[in-house]
């Protein structure tokens, strides 16, 4: 059993991620992966020119470990891979990979979609996106935190 998270500021490649994951998971029967994008375009349709994922050095890391470790925890996984960028990320860039290995898939399945709840409203991170308006501070919407409390019962 694992947990790798990390916090990167350069690009990364998810199918690199992906293969580290499978290697670890010998002997599992299923890995499911999330990769999430920076988006081209904000909710009112605007241009988004850059992501800035602002991040803090003492509280950032432990956070995604906290989540990764409670994932490890909760479901009948083997291992748990999480990858989250910070600093500017271009529009089509990768910002994050959420990823457990299972030797069955629903609790793999169950365990990626958590990740990403918990990630998406819990992490510490500020997001603003940068574009031809100037730059606009984006929170988690009522659907993340309506995703991420059906995890509380």
């Amino acid at each position: 059993m694992g947990v790798t998270t990390r916090l990167e500021r350069q690009a990364f490649d998810p199918a690199q991620e992906l293969a580290e994951l499978i290697a670890a998971a010998d002997g599992d029967g299923a890995v499911v992966g999330f990769v999430g994008l920076a988006r081209a375009r904000a909710k009112d349709g605007a241009k988004v020119e850059e992501l800035v994922l602002e991040h803090h050095p003492r509280l950032t890391e432990p956070s995604l470990r906290e989540i990764a470790g409670q994932a490890l925890e909760r479901f009948q996984v083997s291992h748990i891979h999480v990858v989250h960028r910070c600093g500017s990320v271009a529009p089509g860039d990768p910002i994050v990979f959420a990823a457990a290995a299972s030797p069955h898939r629903r609790a793999a399945f169950e365990a990626a979609d958590y990740l990403m709840d918990r990630l998406k409203t819990d992490a510490v991170f500020w997001k603003r996106e940068k574009g031809e308006a100037g730059s606009v501070w984006i929170e988690p919407t009522e659907e993340d935190v309506s995703a991420r409390a059906r995890w509380d019962s």
